[in-house]
């Protein structure tokens, strides 16, 4: 249904990242993983294009906030959700365009599904609309 949406996971928690990857694959998505800065960066500027990211923004060898601009000057823009603890660093992050934040706590994964798919269909609608309705 939805294989053709390529989702990009960075946590540096191994066991969050393969938690979600089960998660969304479950879902019908085709996930990728990253544990670091370097290989968000790497896989974002691939020629295989992610459609969008869910980061948790304690990645080592990275500056989150220079993360997060460089994300927002990728052309085209990729949508992506902040899945993290809650800090005062996020509420500065909170004024991005392109981000949505989904705090980390019990069952915060259904909530992500849910906000994942609002973002497909803002960023997506024609191919959303196709990968339900072929």
């Amino acid at each position: 249904m939805q294989k053709e949406f390529k989702l990009l996971i960075a946590d540096r928690n191994p066991h969050i990242r393969m938690f979600l990857k089960r998660e969304l694959q479950a879902e019908g998505y085709n996930v990728q993983l990253a544990k670091n800065g370097r290989e968000v960066l790497s896989l974002i500027y691939s020629p295989m294009p992610i459609d969008l990211l869910i980061i948790d923004l304690d990645l080592p060898g990275v500056n989150e906030l220079n993360l997060l601009k460089c994300l927002e000057d990728r052309i085209p823009v990729l949508p992506f959700v902040i899945h993290s603890y809650p800090s005062d660093d996020l509420e500065s992050s909170s004024k991005l365009r392109t981000a949505m934040f989904v705090p980390k706590k019990g069952s915060s994964s259904e909530t992500l599904k849910d906000v994942i798919r609002d973002l497909l269909i803002k960023s997506y609608p024609k191919r959303f609309e196709s990968s339900i309705n072929p």
